[in-house]
């Protein structure tokens, strides 16, 4: 409440004030009043208080920072997190802020801010910076409370004492990595140190589309595994239980020093340090007590961390290890050996736990997670441990050479895992995220454990729900498989030859003629667009447009790759374009610039380009350069695809394109956006206006004035974010239209 709503800081602290005055004074009063529950009551308020203060102390900071919001500003700070490459291209990472200002006017300042900055402009943790850039202020509930997109970015004082030495001996270690071949060389830095910056794009999908996304990153895993080997190692020199508790402790403070002690990193050590230590001593019940104090403690100390995923998480994690991880192993030892029993149970009870959690922000759920995970769980710990060790010695260039080679083989192994499972059919589901998806998850996690845990006391009505709720799961998710597998095209009218998919707020579009297959963009992300090419049986595809480089349209665009024949494609404006364009090209494309005048065949249809205009400079790339396809014969109705373009865009396209005649179908620019020319669309005189939008996105598409402009032409109106998946086609010259949903 306070993080998101700061204005109630004060209120929460006079609230906890008035509750441990109560409390007081009905111990006082009544000599009858239990203790214990007195002394919890007066914990539960403290913690209050002692969050809300925080918050408040905060404020002031916070609110001057966010008030430089859409201003260009300079800005002074302290490193105080590792860096990983944003999806922007841009290498991000947190800074205390020492002071921020107008350029060449830096008054003093304090406050946690996020900026991004060129990746050749790498800084280390504890190194004083000076950065330049337009700035935005976060939404309630971030902890940083601004974001500065860097221009320009220097290092007024490098990072000093143990953090030089940590940042000197993890950039001898990244070295010494990137000369070992791939698979294995870019993860095992993220295995060993928790830096990712090595981590190809490709490879972090499939580790977070096969579970094993935790392991690339510190994370508790990688704090579990430290503080394990270190107990370990010292019970084999015959320590005591004490002495092993300690040199566990001093270890992961080490660990967490060496790979940069950010707020995530403490976090993920705090909670690892106290699941397996109440593990290693045989206490779990008392872990949970000290699992629920060590939570408290670091959301007082940082009460922002109360929105993020990562906190949840690790906390869920760390109860399941706890709580849950020993019932589940009695339950699978009545099937299996001990020690295999242990290790299903514990990526096992994590991933019940946790996938509820993930349903409130994450599209999608793993379902090949329990499987990675568990082939990935021998070499985790090996490639972690060694690569510690590697990292270590690095003054001895040998013994760090044969560590880090040795250590290479079971990263490569976690790569090669993910990289397959995650290419398995069905892999993951997509899903709204959001309170309904996780209370479906949290029930259907809730069977599994109803059903696997032993000793529980549960009865057989329990247990026959719990395992009625399976059997429906499993029968709904057979019949899902069938339906979007062997007899995905089943489903389809034969007469289909335009598709509009639906993949949320973007575009992707079908076009098919004799078996030949077109596709105009590929919509945000690589499943919904692979999911609506599985339903439609459509396997390789002859040729792909992508209109424009907007992520709405070329997200998806990994999913595809290796099954194109043709790429026709707008203006490129950054380097991210032309990566794209060079990873299809190596996936076996033909990639060919489209501009007015173009033309071909697909099938027995013909296809033209009317837009853009070559060499034209009256637009920048992006929406108003967007790629205008018209498709039409050989059984094709005859259509118009106008990308983004904007209304100024779209009467040049009239006047230069020379349209004649009607259409049958006419893809709507811009989801449906308001800057609409509407003198075109009555030139077009189209019978079907498909609008590709996500529901309840957040622009209004489609605007309402636009509906109504392309019903006044008699058009009728298909929407995507209401009727789903949209087919057009021709039977006996007569246009059919179909929609997998009834529109509301």
């Amino acid at each position: 409440m306070c993080v998101f709503a700061p204005a109630a800081a004060g209120w929460c602290a006079l609230a906890a004030a008035g509750g441990a005055a109560v409390v007081c004074g009905l111990v006082l009063r009544r000599a009858d009043c239990a203790g214990s529950r007195a002394a919890l009551a007066l914990v539960v308020f403290a913690a209050m208080a002692a969050v809300s203060i925080t918050v408040l102390t905060a404020g002031p900071a916070r609110d001057s920072a966010a008030s430089w919001d859409g201003r260009v500003v300079e800005a002074t700070g302290e490193v105080t997190s590792s860096a990983s490459v944003g999806r922007d291209g841009r290498l991000w990472m947190e800074v205390q802020l020492t002071g921020i200002g107008s350029p060449g006017s830096v008054q003093a300042a304090s406050a946690p801010v996020r900026i991004g900055i060129d990746p050749a402009d790498g800084f280390d943790l504890g190194a004083a910076v000076r950065v330049t850039g337009e700035a935005a202020a976060t939404d309630p509930g971030e902890r940083s409370a601004l974001v500065v997109f860097a221009s320009s970015a220097s290092v007024e004082a490098p990072a000093s004492g143990v953090f030089a030495v940590a940042a000197d001996v993890r950039g001898a270690f990244i070295e010494r990595s990137s000369r070992l071949p791939e698979p294995g060389a870019g993860l095992l830095p993220g295995l060993a140190v928790g830096d990712t910056r090595a981590v190809s794009t490709e490879l972090g999908d499939d580790m977070r589309t096969s579970g094993l996304s935790h392991l690339t990153a510190v994370s508790g895993a990688n704090c579990a595994i430290v503080v394990g080997a270190a107990f370990w190692f010292a019970a084999l020199c015959g320590a005591g239980r004490a002495t092993r508790v300690v040199a566990a402790a001093v270890v992961l403070a080490g660990f967490v020093v060496l790979v940069t002690p950010e707020p995530s990193v403490i976090r993920a050590a705090v909670m690892a340090g106290v699941a397996m230590l109440s593990l290693l001593l045989g206490r779990p019940s008392a872990g949970t007590g000290m699992l629920a104090l060590s939570a408290v403690g670091i959301l007082i100390a940082d009460p922002w961390l109360a929105s993020t995923p990562g906190f949840a998480l690790s906390v869920a994690a760390s109860g399941a290890l706890i709580m849950l991880s020993p019932s589940l192993t009695r339950g699978l030892a009545r099937w299996m050996p001990q020690p295999l029993a242990l290790a299903i149970a514990v990526p096992t009870a994590a991933q019940l736990v946790c996938g509820s959690v993930i349903a409130l922000f994450a599209e999608q759920q793993s379902l090949v997670g329990l499987v990675a995970n568990l082939l990935a769980a021998p070499a985790a710990p090996i490639a972690t441990i060694i690569g510690l060790l590697a990292c270590l010695t690095a003054p001895v260039s040998v013994v760090a050479d044969l560590l880090a080679a040795s250590a290479w083989l079971p990263a490569a192994w976690i790569a090669e895992t993910a990289t397959l499972t995650a290419g398995l059919p069905f892999a993951q589901i997509v899903m709204e995220p959001g309170i309904a998806s996780a209370v479906l998850v949290a029930v259907v996690s809730g069977a599994i454990g109803v059903v696997l845990v032993d000793g529980v006391r549960r009865g057989k009505v329990v247990r026959g729900v719990a395992s009625g709720i399976l059997a429906i799961v499993l029968a709904l998710g057979g019949a899902h498989v069938a339906l979007n597998g062997p007899l995905a095209s089943a489903t389809n009218p034969e007469a289909w030859s335009v598709a509009a998919c639906d993949v949320g707020q973007g575009d992707a579009l079908v076009i098919r003629s004799e078996g030949r297959i077109a596709l105009i963009d590929t919509g945000p992300a690589p499943e919904p667009v692979a999911a609506c090419l599985r339903t439609l049986g459509v396997d390789r595809i002859d040729l792909l447009v992508l209109t424009h480089f907007d992520l709405d349209h070329v997200g998806g665009a990994e999913a595809v790759r290796g099954r194109v024949d043709t790429v026709l494609h707008g203006p490129t404006g950054e380097s991210g374009d032309e990566t794209m364009l060079q990873r299809l090209a190596e996936g076996g494309a033909k990639v060919t610039s489209a501009a007015a005048g173009l033309h071909g065949e697909l099938g027995a249809a013909s296809w033209q380009v009317l837009w853009p205009q070559r060499g034209s400079a009256a637009f920048p790339p992006g929406n108003d350069q967007s790629v205008v396809l018209e498709v039409g014969g050989g059984g094709v109705p005859r259509s118009l695809f106008l990308g983004d373009l904007s209304a100024e865009a779209q009467r040049m396209l009239s006047r230069t394109a020379h349209i004649r005649g009607s259409f049958a179908v006419v893809k709507v620019a811009h989801h449906g956006s308001a800057d609409q020319d509407a003198e075109l669309y009555v030139d077009l005189h189209p019978i079907v206006a498909l609008f590709s939008a996500g529901v309840d996105n957040d622009y209004g598409h489609p605007r309402a004035e636009t509906l109504a402009s392309l019903a006044a032409t008699g058009a009728r109106v298909l929407r995507t974010d209401q009727q789903g998946r949209l087919l057009v086609g021709l039977v006996d010259g007569v246009l059919q239209l179909w929609t997998e949903k009834q529109p509301p």
